[in-house]
């Protein structure tokens, strides 16, 4: 829900857009930069989402 939230704020309603094919462009790359998997998240410990998996992955290996 705060994703949509964010995403209503930030990018629809300070555009406007001349097709709904530009729309639908400019969303994916928000969306994009939005999930970056190498960009570190702070409810991650700091880690990226990519390094937080590998890292679960490892422990889930060693039980």
């Amino acid at each position: 829900e705060s994703f949509f939230q964010l995403l209503k704020r930030e990018r629809i309603k300070r555009k406007t857009y001349a097709s709904r094919a530009k729309a639908r462009e400019d969303i994916f790359d928000y969306i994009e930069m939005f999930y970056n998997p190498v960009r570190r998240h702070s409810y991650n410990n700091g880690l990226s989402p990519v390094r937080f998996e590998q890292q679960y992955q490892a422990r889930l290996g060693s039980v």
